[in-house]
Order: structure tokens, then C-alpha cells, then sequence
């Protein structure tokens, strides 16, 4: 009974119909609903907890967990390009270029480690900022591990928001390079070639289930990537 209660609460976090901090029901409720002992739901509650799904709080009970805001001890947060676009009073507009559910790509591990069902959702895009190029996005997602992003079509929301805003993840890895913008990127970027670029690989988990791979190039002039800290932190 509680891998049962376990599963239907899990199934609704990851379809997004409980998004990130919405209020499970409490333990008594479960346990009217499950017609089964307070042990049996707390058992199932702390799995979803260890898993990373939920957060447990004393008193005011269970909620969806929400992304963390920080990554080990010194790190860079998962940024909302539309929210920071916004943010700097320009207006955001988003498009998105492709939209492909295929097979993953020989020799290309990032593809192999979310294509758990075979496939993989790759999702290719452009962010713009009062009109202009602002970044490039090249996007996978595991559907199994999301599913209800089938569902999405990307077509206006882009996918990095809609994951914040709606799947919960736990840990997460950054990888930060810069380029000169081939022939390819600087048509979409409408730059000369071999304009330089800011360019962060991303990684997500939940626990130890792969969620989304994501590159994404920012024209050099137009990005800053800040990490603030205290002497001591290691």
C-alpha cells in the first residue's frame, strides 16, 4: 500500500498537476483516502522525501518540492532567461526552431543518459531581447522522466521557464565555455562569424534520474555570470 500511495503522489508531481510547492494532502487525509494505517503513509511520504520529490516541514506538513536556489557551496543559480530579460526592461519574445522526439544521437553520452525510454524530447529555440538575438538553446528532455512535457508544444513558453516553474529537481551541474560563433550560430544570432560567446552546459537530476540537458550560447557582449561568496566556503 504505500509503494501504491507513493507511485499516485509521484505521478502527479512529475505529470505537473501538483507543481512545485503545492501542499500534499496531510497524513490523516491519506490515510482516509487510502483506508490504510498512519505508518503506511509516513513510510511512503519519506521515500518521496529522499527521493527529493517532496519537503517534510514540522508542523505545516508536506509541499512539492521546489528547486533549490543554490548549487554546492559557491554556485551559479539555474537562470530564467525570460525573467531576466525582463528584468533588464527589455521585452522577451521566444522561438522555437525545432521540436523533435527521436532516438539519441551515437557517441553522444548526454543523449544516451535521457533517453531512458529510447527517445528523447530535443528541443532547439532562440531567445530574444526588444527584438534581437539575445541566446541560442539546444534542449533535451527525458519523457519518462517528464512526461506531461510531451504535452507541452514550446511554441511561446520557452522550456527552461516551464521546467522551473513546474518539475522539481535536486541536483544539477554546470559546465561554462566560451566560442566564437560559427557560420550557422551567427545567422541566428545576427553577428558577424566568429562573434564571442558565452556558452553553459547544464545538467539536471532528480535524485539520480537524469532530467534535462541543455546548451545554451549568449552573445559575449550581453551576458554576466556572477557568483557571489564568503572566505571560508570550500
Amino acid at each position: 500500500m504505500h509503494q501504491r500511495i507513493r507511485d499516485d503522489i509521484q505521478g502527479r508531481i512529475l505529470r505537473g498537476d501538483w507543481v512545485p510547492g503545492h501542499r500534499v494532502p496531510s497524513e490523516h487525509e491519506l490515510m482516509a483516502e487510502y483506508a490504510c494505517s498512519r505508518m503506511t503513509v509516513n513510510k511512503a511520504l519519506t521515500q518521496l522525501a529522499s527521493a527529493g520529490l517532496i519537503e517534510r516541514r514540522r508542523r505545516a506538513g508536506s509541499f512539492v518540492a521546489r528547486p533549490h536556489p543554490h548549487l554546492e557551496q559557491v554556485a551559479l543559480q539555474i537562470p530564467d532567461i525570460e525573467a531576466e530579460v525582463s528584468a533588464r526592461g527589455l521585452a522577451y519574445r521566444f522561438e522555437l526552431l525545432q521540436r523533435r522526439l527521436r532516438a539519441p544521437r551515437a557517441g553522444h553520452a548526454e543523449e544516451r543518459a535521457l533517453a531512458e525510454g529510447g527517445r528523447v524530447l530535443a528541443l532547439d529555440s532562440r531567445h530574444l531581447a526588444d527584438g534581437r538575438p539575445f541566446a541560442l538553446e539546444q534542449r533535451l528532455i527525458d519523457p519518462l522522466a517528464v512526461p506531461a512535457a510531451a504535452e507541452q508544444d514550446f511554441a511561446v513558453q520557452a522550456p527552461g521557464s516551464w521546467l522551473l516553474r513546474h518539475v522539481p529537481w535536486t541536483r544539477a551541474e554546470h559546465r561554462i565555455s566560451a566560442i566564437n560563433a560559427d557560420a550557422a550560430q551567427s545567422r541566428l544570432l545576427d553577428v558577424p562569424d566568429g562573434t564571442a560567446c558565452l556558452v553553459i552546459e547544464r545538467r539536471t537530476w532528480r535524485d539520480e534520474q537524469p532530467v534535462t540537458w541543455v546548451r545554451q550560447v549568449f552573445l559575449g557582449s550581453f551576458y554576466d555570470l556572477i557568483a557571489r561568496f564568503s572566505p571560508g566556503l570550500r
